[in-house]
């Protein structure tokens, strides 16, 4: 039998992806209370400009007192999708005080203070729910944290930031420089007019803790994630990945230590082969490629960004939450009872590829390899091209840790022979 008092939802932010929320809230209504067991009421919406106009939304729900609407006592759930630090965190922990499950698709947020948020929810016997805040509409979040709960997950590499994997998609498909494919990726609205939280990582390096958080049972904050972006990127750095056979992909990437000691999250652009299926997801679209010891290798694929992607997710949450609250039960909190420290970058290993500006003359290549063999690390494979006293030099490496391949290179920049380090970038997914 159908509850006829309606489970009442708090709105906190109209943008892009609060105007989708409240969208599919009205037009599936019907749908949305048989699959709850209840009808959902917007019963606010608190924005910054109350005086735009807000289609198919009543502008007596509108206000500008966030804090009001979420105090009111009658709230069941409140959805936050305003972002950024404050006042998401003050309005979210005065939800959890006042009686209300939170949606939250708020990555920057959760990766800072997800630990915190989670100890208010539990203090209060409500629920935290965060698919949207990792890869859009990709089912992510749910699946780590519930059905691959009985399983050992190792490692989960993926490309979490569609504006990113447009640009990197376009350098690789049309030979264009990184500057040309941002300005069309700016043009066509996938990137904002100040790219920089996706260009340089921080929008990846902060999915990248949720992911590693929750995959591992262990804390991971923003803080802890290895971050480079991706300005540095070049033609030539392609020319040599298809020499390779592989493309380049921003990846963020989480892995437990082989002894399971230990884990490491961290993003940074990457080499990896056109084999793995990483490596076929084009566009702005979105794809997680997760290793556990159970279920071997998953993907997760999908437009991970977007006004209408994203509020799928929120409303997935929305209907759990809504079910859990009718039960009277909540869902899974926070895991984090592994504890495993979080390794620096110094301890990753990896493949390297090194492009050197070398003299061309004799026993240039013996002077390299050498530094390389004082400091432990292995060559796989060396090419060189040379003309007019100046020469290229490739190197491939077997794998090696960050720390060594940093001293390799330090020595080899103090080698007369060595003009410049034109590139350095790790090799990945193999």
């Amino acid at each position: 039998m159908m509850r006829t008092r309606p489970l009442k939802v708090a709105l906190l932010g109209c943008g892009v992806v609060g105007s989708e929320v409240a969208r599919i809230m009205t037009t599936h209504a019907d749908d949305l209370a048989a699959r709850i067991g209840a009808p959902v009421e917007l019963a606010g919406v608190a924005v910054r400009r109350p005086s735009k106009v807000r289609e198919g939304i009543d502008p007596a729900l509108v206000t500008t007192d966030a804090t009001a609407l979420v105090k009111r006592g009658d709230i069941d759930v409140v959805v936050e999708v305003i972002g950024g630090i404050e006042p998401a965190r003050t309005l979210i922990t005065t939800a959890f005080e006042y009686g209300a499950s939170v949606v939250s698709a708020n990555k920057a947020l959760l990766a800072q203070d997800g630990a915190a948020l989670h100890a208010a929810a539990n203090e209060h016997g409500e629920d935290l729910y965060y698919e949207a805040a990792v890869a859009g509409a990709i089912p992510l979040i749910r699946p780590l944290r519930e059905s691959l709960a009985g399983d050992k997950i190792n490692r989960v590499m993926g490309i979490v930031n569609g504006t990113t994997n447009f640009i990197l998609d376009k350098m690789d498909s049309t030979g264009a420089g990184y500057q040309e494919a941002l300005d069309e990726a700016t043009a066509l609205g996938y990137a904002e007019a100040d790219p920089t939280a996706d260009v340089e990582g921080f929008d990846a390096a902060a999915k990248a803790a949720i992911l590693a958080g929750i995959a591992f049972h262990t804390r991971v904050r923003l803080d802890d994630v290895y971050r480079e972006g991706m300005a540095e990127v070049t033609a030539s750095d392609f020319a040599s990945a298809k020499a390779m056979g592989c493309t380049i992909k921003l990846l963020a990437i989480c892995e437990r230590a082989a002894d399971g000691g230990s884990v490491t999250a961290r993003v940074h652009p990457a080499m990896i082969p056109l084999t793995h299926p990483l490596a076929s997801v084009r566009g702005a679209y979105n794809a997680v490629f997760v290793e556990s010891d159970a279920s071997g290798q998953l993907m997760f694929y999908g437009p991970g960004a977007g006004g209408a992607p994203t509020a799928s997710a929120v409303l997935g949450d929305l209907v759990a939450v809504c079910r859990n609250r009718l039960s009277g039960a909540t869902g899974p909190g926070e895991s984090a009872y592994a504890a495993l420290p979080v390794s620096p970058m110094g301890d990753v290993v990896t493949r390297y590829h090194i492009s050197l500006d070398v003299a061309d003359k004799p026993g240039v290549l013996a002077q390299v390899a050498t530094v390389f063999a004082e400091h432990g690390v292995s060559i796989d494979t060396v090419r060189q091209q040379g003309k007019d006293g100046e020469a290229s030099l490739v190197v491939v490496t077997h794998r090696a840790s960050d720390a060594s391949l940093s001293g390799t290179v330090e020595a080899l920049r103090k080698l007369d022979t060595v003009r410049g380090v034109a590139s350095i970038m790790r090799v990945e997914g193999e």
